[in-house]
């Protein structure tokens, strides 16, 4: 199948992996419906620029509607899937009925729908996490791809239950390929656990001071690959359950902020980060990756130049409020 007969739902469009999803698929001449609870388009515009969200067909629906998800897949004739839908850790912390209405509900409604029209929908691609490990899963601080997870929040368990329900549903022919990101950085990146690093990069081309609220080393993947990956995934013949851990650059964050101040100059006076690392393992095996084929991991300091690069142009033309990218 050719990109320009390839008809994307992209769940969860409106986040930061989701409006990279919906820029790279567009490059590639597919054909994109977008499916989300709101209308904010901040991201997509970031991204894609002003004239990004009149180039998608914007679905304002809900991952828990079972009936909006078939509906979508049938009057658009649906040929691929990714789902990104979910709420990120904060807020399923801060709610966990809601967190779990979303995040497991809405992915089975999802692979229940799929389940139907298995004929001519490829693999489910849906957003995993490293989440669903603590950091006392790892060995020495990496983590093995066989390791036995014992998450520590409800996200992590949600997480952890849709790689469960991916394998049932395998056994009904529902072809799946799960992946974990860490740590995810670059425009985009507004909210959520780990969008320190990306928010600081914005905040030291604006001069202000900012706090990345942790510290340690991690493995921070940059949005545009990982979104890349998706896709990559959703093109793929393989077949059952297939979950795999997303590769990225192993960085300590002091490394961040020196890589960060040799691309903006004085970033180092103005970001700081606390001590404690997070709780998960900073370092991930990901030898069975490749069986997707090639996945693109661009290297630290070319990424934080591309995303500095990306949030100037925006500054620099009017489009960007910081207010809306996670700065006060």
């Amino acid at each position: 199948m050719t990109a320009d007969n390839e008809r994307f739902l992209v769940t969860g469009a409106l986040g930061c992996v989701g409006a990279w999803v919906v820029k790279l698929l567009l490059d590639d001449g597919a054909t994109v419906v977008t499916f989300d609870k709101g209308d904010d388009t901040k991201r997509l515009r970031l991204v894609m620029g002003e004239d990004g969200p009149s180039r998608v067909t914007m679905l304002n629906s809900d991952i828990t509607d079972a009936g909006a998800i078939e509906r979508a897949l049938d009057e658009h004739d649906i040929t691929h899937v990714i789902h990104l839908a979910a709420l990120q850790l904060p807020f399923a912390r801060a709610n966990p009925p809601l967190g779990a209405m979303v995040n497991v509900v809405g992915t089975v409604n999802l692979f229940e729908a799929v389940k139907a029209r298995q004929d001519r929908i490829g693999p489910i691609v849906y957003a995993g996490s490293v989440a669903m490990y603590s950091s006392g899963d790892a060995i020495d601080s990496r983590l093995s791809e066989d390791a036995i997870p014992h998450p520590g929040s409800h996200y992590g368990v949600f997480k952890l239950a849709n790689e469960g329900n991916a394998r049932i549903y395998a056994e009904d022919g529902v072809a799946s390929v799960g992946l974990r990101p860490l740590a995810i950085y670059g425009p985009g990146r507004d909210q959520g656990l780990t969008s320190d690093p990306s928010r600081s990069m914005l905040s030291a081309l604006l001069g202000q001071p900012f706090e990345i609220g942790f510290g340690g080393r991690t493995t921070l993947q940059f949005a545009p690959d990982v979104a890349r990956a998706f896709i990559t995934a959703a093109r793929s013949s393989v077949g059952g359950a297939k979950v795999y851990n997303l590769a990225g650059s192993l960085v300590s964050i002091d490394a961040f902020i020196e890589t960060l101040d040799r691309i903006v100059p004085g970033a180092a006076q103005l970001v700081t980060h606390k001590v404690p690392a997070l709780d998960f393992p900073a370092d991930i095996e990901t030898i069975s990756l490749t069986e997707l084929g090639e996945i693109h991991v661009t290297p630290l300091e070319a990424a934080i130049g591309a995303s500095v690069a990306l949030f100037r142009e925006r500054l620099d033309a009017g489009q960007l409020d910081p207010a809306e990218h996670g700065l006060g």
